[in-house]
């Protein structure tokens, strides 16, 4: 196998963008499109490289605070600005701004809905301006009928922009999309099915790698988005990659396969982005229809992972924490030859954190029922024994380290990521968003398994 320390960066934050655009399909590669509209804008405008990657960076991550299936909707209506446009703004920033290298872009995700006759200062502000690109940018990709063809449609585009100079975009970012426009070739681009490789290839980052200290940095940005997406999960990842490192520390794994791991396990669950919250959050049982869509989660995982050049060989270790030894898991159905040791460290890192972590509906499973219910599956052949033997062997050291890591992002979430949120909000839609309402106990606990 291959092995290497660096990936492109272009390629991990198009690929890792993709996922939070696959729930519907008429917003794919929304956030894609959106960056190839603002970064050709760009070109127009400025000659600093700087301004451009922060350009088409932010236009890339711009929905990042858009965690949930039912806020990636597209409106009927341009001109309405529904609660969730202020919402996953303030998410997005947050998000970012917990991560060196993307804070400096936080501010244009925060204000990408913010209008030209709302800002106070002059457009020659960088993030003034990047921010009224990405506003254009997302107005036309969202303006394009998808069933329709490019060149039938983009002259209605362009007039419609025009039509909004100097009130919701300032006259330079417009004449610059005009000047842009004219050419077909950039919209038979925009529209084509190959817009990732163009994207890949003749992007700000197409020459740019980063080591395995960036690539993990970047795998919590998204392990944020996975786990904040609800209350129900919103230490989850942070857990299962605690644990997944530890038990590939003892079962003497060399350091470079621990980070993969650790990486492996902030990305597990990255597919639950395409799986609807009202789906995840469900009090009761779920319905087969609901548990098929659960089912396709991991299959997203190993999707989006696959794509990423360097990380191809943690693909199936993220995304096989769902599979059983005996092939009867989901949804590859692998069988015990197919799972490698780091695929069996992740499925018991996996069932370990989901049964002993505390949710909004209940409490975690103590040691004793841990150990009932995970020996069990070990018995009847469904999980690797030697490593249930580590687990147990090791619990105390594995709790305390996996407590601890979540422990640091409950506190986070709780008292700086949704405190930020209803501060940020004066609006009572958004006010009425961030109030979840607890379990009155009609939870049935026999499902928590299968839900992660």
């Amino acid at each position: 196998m291959q092995r290497q320390t660096t990936v492109n960066l272009g390629n991990l934050l198009l690929s890792l963008s993709e996922i939070t655009d696959l729930s519907n399909p008429e917003i794919a590669k929304h956030q894609q499109r959106t960056a190839f509209i603002a970064y050709e804008i760009a070109k127009n405008l400025t000659t600093s490289s700087e301004l451009m990657e922060n350009i088409f960076t932010a236009a890339l991550l711009h929905d990042i605070g858009a965690i949930s299936i039912e806020e990636k909707t597209r409106p009927d209506d341009l001109n309405i600005r529904p609660a969730d446009y202020k919402l996953h703004c303030v998410r997005g920033e947050l998000i970012l701004n917990k991560t060196p290298w993307l804070k400096k872009i936080s501010k244009i995700v925060r204000n990408h809905h913010k209008e030209w006759n709302e800002w106070d200062e002059e457009i020659d502000s960088p993030d003034v301006l990047a921010s009224q690109v990405v506003l254009l940018s997302d107005f036309v990709e969202r303006l394009i009928n998808r069933k329709s063809y490019i060149l039938y449609q983009h002259e209605n585009i362009i007039s419609a922009v025009k039509r909004f100079a100097n009130e919701k975009f300032h006259e330079k970012v417009v004449n610059s999309f005009i000047e842009t426009s004219k050419r077909e070739e950039f919209w038979l681009d925009l529209a084509s099915n190959k817009l990732f490789p163009v994207l890949l290839h003749m992007g700000p980052y197409r020459n740019i790698e980063i080591d395995m200290d960036g690539i993990e940095l970047i795998s919590e940005v998204f392990r944020d988005i996975i786990d904040f997406k609800s209350p129900f999960t919103a230490t989850h990842t942070t857990g299962v990659s605690a644990c997944a490192e530890i038990l590939s520390q003892l079962f003497g794994l060399t350091g470079l396969d621990v980070k993969y791991m650790k990486i492996a396990g902030n990305l597990h669950d990255v597919g639950k982005l395409v799986v609807p919250n009202s789906i995840l959050e469900k009090p009761g049982k779920l319905t087969s229809e609901e548990f098929a869509m659960i089912k396709s989660h991991t299959y997203y995982s190993y999707h989006i992972i696959n794509t990423i050049a360097g990380l191809q060989h943690i693909a199936k270790w993220a995304a096989y924490h769902h599979e059983k030894l005996d092939g009867k898991g989901y949804p590859f159905r692998c069988k015990a030859d197919e799972l490698d040791i780091q695929c069996r460290i992740m499925t018991v890192a996996d069932i370990f954190t989901a049964i002993s972590e505390d949710r909004p509906y209940r409490k975690g499973m103590d040691r004793e029922n841990v150990y009932k219910t995970i020996k069990e599956q070990a018995d009847l052949k469904l999980l690797d024994s030697k490593i249930v033997e580590m687990l147990f062997d090791n619990y105390d050291r594995i709790d305390h380290q996996v407590r601890e890591k979540q422990s640091v992002a409950k506190e986070y979430y709780e008292n700086k990521f949704m405190k930020v949120l209803a501060m940020s909000s004066d609006d009572s839609a958004i006010q009425s968003k961030l109030v979840f309402s607890k379990s009155d106990g009609s939870h049935d606990q026999s499902i928590l398994f299968y839900k992660n």
